[in-house]
Parts: structure tokens; sequence; C-alpha cells
């Protein structure tokens, strides 16, 4: 039992580092390069590493021995071991000036809201509101260009497509507008030309009711520990300043 248990935990030390690796770094991860922070060997690692490439969870670029996530292991990351994971006190200082510094009219405070998202998330961030049925708000789409992985022009241009025809992204957005948390990785997503992208969608409310929704989309390996708190976090400084109006 404490070997099975050593033996699932080691998978996620692996798992977790991999995908990190590759967040903060952009290049495939090698078991030497994990090892230097593990106790486990590179050959411990580099056979954990195989079995999780079988399960779906890594895979390998043709240009490197290394190993990074696939959409898969993706999921199990945000789903299984991203705990207990909080937004900076900067970060939420932040957010409180921006809003008491912000005119209290709907349209200012939903752009400064898609603005407040993107310079978090270093993404872009996207708000709705369902009374206005076909409009939406959105900032940052330039960041995206700061990723490596969108230095293809046809990328920038299938993102900034899917933004323009806003009748899809609001379809997806607004769907089961109750739900307070929605990720979707890379295939995940509703549409077929979009498959390295992250949407993360969070629901705001005016006075306990749902009334539009808050997103960042950006590439699949997106800073998840940090994206995911700041999203919540908005979305409830919304919600507490429109229950004021």
């Amino acid at each position: 039992m404490v070997r099975t248990i050593d033996y699932k935990k080691r998978k996620k030390d692996v798992l977790a580092a991999t995908v990190d690796y590759y967040i903060h770094n952009a290049i495939a991860a090698s078991s030497e390069t994990l090892a230097l922070s593990f106790n486990y060997s590179s050959a411990t690692i580099r056979n954990v590493m195989a079995e999780l490439e079988e399960e779906g969870l890594l895979t390998h670029t043709h240009t490197s021995s290394g190993r990074i996530p696939t959409d898969r292991g993706y999921r199990f990351y945000v789903d299984n071991l991203l705990l207990e994971i909080k937004l900076l006190q900067s970060d939420k200082d932040r957010v409180f000036k921006e809003y008491r510094d912000t005119k209290k009219e709907l349209d200012v405070l939903l752009e400064k809201t898609s603005y407040l998202i993107s310079s978090l998330t270093h993404c872009t961030g996207i708000v709705s509101f369902v009374r206005l049925q076909n409009k939406i708000f959105y900032k940052g789409v330039g960041l995206i260009l700061d990723y490596p992985e969108f230095k293809d022009f046809t990328r920038i241009k299938v993102l900034m497509n899917l933004l323009e025809r806003k009748h899809r992204l609001l379809e997806v957005i607004n769907r089961n507008l109750d739900e307070k948390l929605k990720i979707y990785i890379g295939r995940e997503l509703p549409f077929e030309e979009v498959t390295d992208c992250t949407l993360i969608v969070s629901h705001y409310s005016i006075n306990h009711k749902p009334q539009g929704c808050i997103a960042v989309l950006g590439p699949t390996r997106m800073e998840y520990a940090r994206v995911i708190p700041a999203i919540e976090y908005i979305s409830e400084s919304l919600s507490a300043i429109l229950s004021k109006f």
C-alpha cells in the first residue's frame, strides 16, 4: 500500500513539475532538468515520463527528447494538482484601486474589467453582459503576441476571427450561466480551428443573480495558478460593485 501511494505521488510530482516547467519556460522538460529539483534520479523521472506519455498526459516534440503536457495533462493538473491557489495581495490591492478610481457607469466598469483581466493574466480579457445580447468587451489581444507559440500569424488570425465573430464566443461564454467557474482546455473548446488555447470563464452577479460572464482567453500554456484566482477575485469584486448600483 505504501509503495502504491508513493508511486502515485511520484507520478503526480513529475507531471506537476513538467507542466510548471513548460508553463514558465516554453520548452520541453527533460528528466535531467527535473532531477535538479527532485530527490528522484533522472532515470526514475524518465521512466515515469514514459508512463505518463503512454497514459496520454504528456507528449514529446520532434525537436526535443523532453516532454510537454497534452490537453489531458493540463486538465489533470488543473483538476487535481492546483491546491489552495490564491491571488497575491498586491494584485487584490490593484483591483480595488482600479475599481475605486473608475466611473460608476456600466459600460465603463465592464470595459475596465476586461482591461483588469488582461493586465493581471497577460492574456485576452473578455466580458459579456446578458442584457447587451450581442456585445462583448475585450482587451489584451496584443498581449498574446508575447507568447512564442503565437508568433505564427495564422494563429493570431484565427483568434482575431473568433473575437470578431462574437456570437460564437458569446454562446460558449454565456453557456450554463449559473456555473461559477468553467475551464475549456485545448480541444475541449467547441471551435475546431482553435486547438491550442484555454478559455476560463466565471460569472458575475447583481444581488446574487448572474448577469454576465468574465473570461480569459490565452494559450494552453497559461499560468493557471495565477489566472484562475485572478478571474475568481475580479468576478467577486465586480459583483459586489454592481450590487450597490
